[in-house]
């Protein structure tokens, strides 16, 4: 890294107008620079293959995977209409909440590891190490890839296995070249998701108002009968609450990958930018496209319609397809298929991405093999991916009659673990701004942050543990408890401390007083990387709000 001078200040404050950062109120001594040199000194081994058309699409597929696709008639059927609506608003809040918290975090801090590398800084390295193993836990657990096996059950009889093993092949492909190709296939696979969406929306409300071949005018009549809102457990208004909170966890499932486009930091072009445009527009279109989506859907199809109240293990049923295909049309529920296949695979390779540069979070702070911080010539941190690679194979787990039960444990853990980080996204931004009034700065002194966006971390944190502790409830009922629900909702809390405390013991980690977080080399870095502004939309160029 160059030196602090005052030509870079001057730089700065010409190229970086958008980030409103006031570097006159920072002085910087030798001792910061060098702390600079070594919290990113890790980021110059990667590739910055990704820019921001890239990271864009990329958060755009994490905010929509196969639980919109897949799990919203599960959801429905739990919930009724009303509920499902009510669930999506809460959860998406608490989403919006957490990205706030992201987004002023990470455009503070862009590397690649995100939260690992954030706690560790902000509150706790053995924080950072228990965060760590818990995502790579959850990432090598092949949920999306097992999926799979549910999709392409809708079209063919032949042993799901054999598909579970091409798509396998073609997902470790993908990544182990450039993250280039990763950034380019998300690209597509995002593109086809956004019409997807839309088209939904749109043949849903013509299935609604009785433009399909049925000519059949539904309105708001399944609002009415069977109603507003399911019961489970008990009768009554306690029962209507009770099938609400019980959806909130596949809901939460929903948004499996919103937190991916600070994880890859470190290979993205002007990552600071990047970032702060991809996660403030994650906030657009959950509005629009996921809230739009569940309304329309509530209006197609009855909650207590057997398909979805009682899953087959295929995509046969999805609320979506049995809505189109009752309708008269034939040939969309093929066409909704293919990219909900597509969706699964998308998010597969999330999986490998989370695995591969957690651990290089972790390697990068001594808390796991120096290996995982090799790269390829082109920047690609292979090793972890061939690690994480290794697990895909649990994927034929779904291959049995019990294909729904598997994924249902699969998404349970998938959730537990992302209320996890949440919590963690949640705490390193309440530790940000403790140590930002303890050492006499302020939140003008950050890159980039969101109006009133210092009351996001104590909502995020709030609802995420609510929700964490909360998820697994119904096991508690008399008669439904079950084994296997219970470890899978609820598994991840003492994994969690349990690596804490070993690494609190192993370590000798100790807590980093406000007082102590090292602010002036990331504010340094923030002048001795200068990126040029965000270019403001114009007149039809918003509409790039819903896929860039």
């Amino acid at each position: 890294m160059s030196s602090f001078s005052p030509d870079i200040k001057k730089t700065i404050e010409v190229e970086v107008d958008a980030s409103s950062f006031h570097s006159d109120s920072v002085d910087f001594t030798k001792d910061d620079i060098q702390d600079a040199e070594s919290i990113f000194h890790n980021e110059k081994q990667l590739s910055e293959g990704l820019n921001t058309r890239l990271i864009g699409m990329i958060s755009l597929v994490g905010v929509f995977g196969t639980g919109l696709f897949l799990s919203s008639g599960g959801t429905l059927a739990t919930a009724g209409p009303v509920g499902m609506i009510l669930a999506f608003v809460l959860v998406g809040i608490v989403v919006a909440a957490n990205q706030i918290s992201t987004l002023e975090v990470a455009c503070l801090m862009p590397v690649t590891g995100s939260n690992i590398r954030h706690v560790e800084h902000f509150v706790d390295k053995s924080f950072g190490f228990a965060l760590g193993y818990v995502n790579v836990y959850s990432a090598i657990i092949p949920s999306e890839l097992a999926a799979t096996s549910v999709v392409v059950s809708y079209w063919t009889d032949i042993n799901p296995a054999v598909f579970i093993t091409i798509f396998g092949v073609v997902i470790i492909a993908v990544n182990s070249y450039k993250v280039k190709w990763y950034g380019e296939v998300e690209f597509f696979f995002g593109f086809l998701k956004v019409l997807l969406i839309l088209g939904l929306v749109i043949v849903g409300l013509v299935i609604d108002l009785g433009g399909a071949p049925n000519h059949d005018r539904l309105g708001f009549r399944y609002w009415k009968d069977p109603g507003p809102f399911a019961e489970r457990f008990v009768t009554g208004s306690t029962g209507k609450f009770l099938a609400f909170w019980k959806c909130v966890s596949s809901v939460v499932y929903s948004f499996g990958g919103v937190n991916l486009v600070p994880l890859l930091a470190g290979e993205t072009k002007n990552p600071r930018s990047s970032i702060y445009r991809a996660l403030k527009r994650i906030l657009v279109r959950v509005l629009i496209l996921y809230f739009l989506a569940v309304f329309i859907l509530s209006l197609i199809v009855p909650y207590n319609d057997k398909s979805i109240a009682s899953p087959t293990g295929n995509a046969a049923g999805s609320a979506w397809v049995i809505a189109v295909q009752r309708s008269g049309i034939k040939v969309l529920p093929h066409i909704i298929n293919a990219v909900v296949l597509t969706s699964a695979l998308s998010a597969a390779n999330l999986g490998l991405i989370h695995a591969s540069r957690s651990l290089f979070g972790l390697a990068s702070n001594g808390q796991a093999p120096k290996i995982f911080l090799k790269t390829n010539k082109h920047g690609l941190p292979w090793v972890g991916v061939v690690f994480a690679a290794l697990f895909l194979p649990l994927s034929y787990l779904s291959v049995s009659s019990g294909t729904s039960q598997v994924f249902s444990w699969f998404q349970s853990i998938t959730s537990s673990n992302l209320l996890v980080n949440w919590s963690v996204f949640a705490l390193d931004h309440i530790a940000l701004h403790r140590a930002l009034e303890a050492q006499g700065y302020s939140r003008e002194n950050l890159p980039y942050k969101i109006p009133g966006g210092q009351y996001a971390g104590p909502v995020s944190l709030f609802f995420s543990l609510l929700f964490l502790f909360t998820g697994g409830f119904a096991v508690f009922i008399k008669g439904q408890w079950k084994f296997a629900n219970f470890f899978s909702s609820y598994f991840v809390i003492p994994l969690f401390f349990g690596l804490y405390i070993f690494s609190k013991l192993f370590f000798k980690t100790k807590y980093v007083k406000p007082t102590e977080v090292k602010l002036k080399p990331l504010f340094y870095d923030v002048i001795d990387r200068p990126e040029p502004p965000i270019k403001k939309l114009k007149g039809w160029e918003k509409i790039s709000l819903l896929w860039g």
